[in-house]
């Protein structure tokens, strides 16, 4: 693969520190057209390499972000603590995270941003709102996992599972954060009604692409996952 040209991370017209933060495990595939989309989107971008045996960390230094790596794969969750750690001591103001995979769209940058300074704690990218081109097992999955996470923790959003999400950097500063895999998008839902945080959802369209379609999980990693839910639901919380 070629180098990347190297960028000078300009963001629209905003004052507020944008931070990028992009789990990744084994997406040399697609994570080199994440970068350079973000390159007028943000003001800096973290990748956090969670443990990959492909090219991501080279693609990563070539584009010159912030990259952190952890030696054996952790998971999404362990992934986003570490990006935000970085971020936060970054200065980020406001932190986004999307998928290495290529299905999020920089374009809808702008409204996450307009959220945040519109008030809003935490900002939702929802699919469900305009599910138009989504696969018919991802919405079944999706909401499926929507009613989980209402039973277990109260909380109703349109796409709990979404990874495109705006965060203030003082409800970062407040989420606790102990779940290392997938049930950490459940996590923030729960996290968010705790604090009694302000949250948002705005609606995208996501990009399916074969790949992107790839990385879905499979039946036994819900139940795995729903699993951990449980157990997140029967830990005790100040």
């Amino acid at each position: 693969m070629g180098r990347l040209a190297s960028p000078t991370w300009s963001v629209y017209n905003q004052t507020m520190k944008t931070i990028a933060v992009i789990p990744a495990f084994n997406e040399e595939t697609t994570l080199r057209d994440v970068l350079e989309g973000l390159v007028t989107a943000v003001d800096e971008v973290v990748v956090v390499d969670d443990g990959s045996s492909d090219a991501t960390s080279r693609i990563a230094s070539a584009a010159r972000v912030t990259l952190v790596r952890h030696i054996i794969n952790r998971g999404l969750g362990a992934a986003l603590a570490t990006g935000f750690e970085a971020a936060l001591g970054h200065g980020g103001e406001i932190i986004l995270t999307l998928d290495a995979d290529g299905q999020h769209d920089p374009d809808d940058i702008p409204r996450f941003v307009q959220a945040i300074e519109n008030g809003a704690d935490i900002v939702i990218g929802s699919r469900l709102l305009n599910p138009k081109g989504m696969p018919w097992r991802r919405r079944l999955a999706n909401r499926a996992s929507n009613v989980v996470t209402l039973i277990l923790f109260g909380a109703w959003v349109s796409d709990s599972q979404s990874g495109f999400r705006a965060f203030r950097r003082d409800a970062i500063e407040r989420m606790e954060i102990t779940t290392d895999r997938m049930e950490v998008s459940s996590e923030i839902i729960a996290e968010a009604r705790r604090h009694r945080m302000t949250l948002a959802e705005i609606p995208i369209k996501a990009i399916y692409t074969e790949y992107s379609l790839s990385k879905g999980q499979s039946l036994k990693v819900g139940l795995k996952t729903l699993a951990r839910l449980l157990l997140r639901r029967l830990t005790p919380r100040a």
